[in-house]
């Protein structure tokens, strides 16, 4: 999605002549090969975007730095539906889990060569077993929704597309640290270039949301790479445009039909694009931990409610119109539930009566406090948060509530976190503790690009 919203955004302010070179200098896939019995086309454009491993490709210094080891696994590290309305005025993203239970029509497999009948997998096995042309066909049977394009990334574009855009802008109330990854972010706004971003976006290990808390800092990240494209006119310049497609198109595959002409309609119609013009959602969940036999553990979807997205899609309908908008700041969903997060709140500043006000607020929010607010023995900068590191996930929950916090670990302290609030306390931020056992049964999470980006005094 980076690669496609990079080339689609420039191609509003750049020739024909340049357009058609960035054609000739994409690899070509046949990703529709002998499909039949197809869904019948809606309105606007469907573009599968694929995003592959891509291991292969990385150079020896990137594997240490990003934590990029393992063999390439030759299937989908992301698949997203990207539907473009008929008017060319909004982009609506879907994010369709890798682990999802899918059914793969008869096929021939691509590396032992047998003629295999239909048969259950995960979704990202689809790629490994017959490449493009059965992940269109697995995702038009699951969907209903006719692919009109495919377009398919790597690692190494991911990256190089990120440098030379200058770094994506990318905030968090609360500390990003996954061992698996590599990342570690501390709160605040960062500018993650090439490596980094790939990081940010391929992080599973960071809360309990597991993959589909990858999916939606995925979202994020694209939102605001469609910011720093729009605003920043770098894609308007034809010299700065020609360094970023010379840098990322050596590791683009597109079918056939997305050349020229389809850039440069895209290009053109979508000139006034911003993030309030791109929507995002996650195909919704009726179940987690659908065991399969023989594929382990999958994600089940809702019937219902994802039957409703696609529909939405094939009709051209925005997801967002008529929906009403928070009057508040949404609560941020937490990997543990507050209501057996046990906390005292210690006063580190000249306030009075301070402690008292977050001890109730955090109350309020769900967390176990005493009830019995205390006075720090010193004064502090900083809100800092204490806790023993065997209860490191209740101290990572506490800090979503505490944007800008500092959490230290104290081992041995035992189970009660302790918050010191300091002069930079900026106040308590509600949560909401999401039990994977139990999805979701409201509207589906559907948020606007520009909802997702840093504010302005981020």
């Amino acid at each position: 999605m980076t690669t496609l919203s990079v080339v689609v955004l420039a191609s509003a302010g750049i020739g024909h002549a340049v357009v058609t070179s960035l054609d000739a200098g994409i690899a070509r896939v046949d990703a529709f090969k002998d499909m039949k019995d197809r869904p019948q086309a809606g309105h606007g454009m469907n573009i599968l975007l694929v995003g592959t491993d891509g291991r292969d490709k990385i150079t020896e210094g990137q594997r240490r730095a990003f934590h990029l080891g393992g063999q390439p696994c030759h299937c989908t590290d992301t698949m997203m539906i990207v539907h473009i309305s008929e008017g060319r005025e909004r982009a609506t993203v879907v994010s369709l889990p890798r682990d999802s239970f899918a059914e793969a029509p008869a096929h021939r497999d691509q590396t032992t060569g047998r003629q295999l009948g239909p048969h259950p997998l995960k979704l990202n096995a689809a790629y490994a077993e017959g490449g493009p042309p059965l992940t269109v066909r697995t995702v038009e049977n699951m969907t209903h929704v006719k692919i009109d394009h495919y377009l398919e990334v790597d690692f190494t574009s991911f990256m190089k597309t990120v440098d030379v855009l200058g770094g994506v802008r990318i905030c968090t109330a609360t500390p990003l640290k996954d061992t698996y990854s590599g990342l570690d972010l501390a709160p605040g706004t960062h500018t993650l270039l090439g490596g980094q971003a790939l990081q940010y976006v391929r992080s599973r290990h960071l809360d309990g949301d597991s993959d589909l808390g990858r999916m939606k800092r995925q979202q994020r990240f694209l939102a605001a790479l469609i910011e720093k494209a729009t605003s920043s006119g770098v894609l308007l310049n034809p010299m700065r445009f020609r360094d970023v497609t010379r840098a990322v198109l050596g590791s683009v595959r597109a079918d056939a039909g997305f050349g020229t002409d389809e850039l440069l309609d895209l290009g053109r119609a979508m000139r006034n694009f911003s993030p309030s013009s791109s929507e995002f959602t996650t195909v919704p969940i009726g179940r987690m931990d659908y065991p399969v036999k023989g594929i382990g553990s999958t994600l089940k979807w809702d019937p219902a409610r994802s039957a409703r997205l696609f529909q939405a899609l094939r009709d051209d309908r925005p997801l967002t119109t008529g929906r009403p908008r928070p009057a508040a700041p949404a609560a941020t969903t937490v990997e543990t539930d507050p209501r057996g997060i046990r906390v005292e709140v210690a006063n580190g500043t000249t306030t009075t009566g301070l402690a008292k006000r977050i001890d109730a607020e955090l109350a309020a929010t769900g967390f176990a406090t005493t009830h019995r607010p205390v006075t720090a023995p010193a004064r502090l900068p900083a809100t800092v948060i204490t806790y023993d590191p065997r209860w490191d996930r209740s101290a990572r929950t506490l800090a979503a509530a505490l944007p800008g916090s500092e959490l230290r670990a104290a081992p041995g302290q035992g189970p009660v976190l302790k918050v010191t609030a300091g002069a930079g306390f900026r106040g308590v931020q509600a949560v909401r503790f999401k039990d994977p056992r139990h999805p979701d049964d409201g509207a589906e999470s559907v948020v606007r690009g520009n909802e997702v980006v840093c504010s302005g005094n981020a």
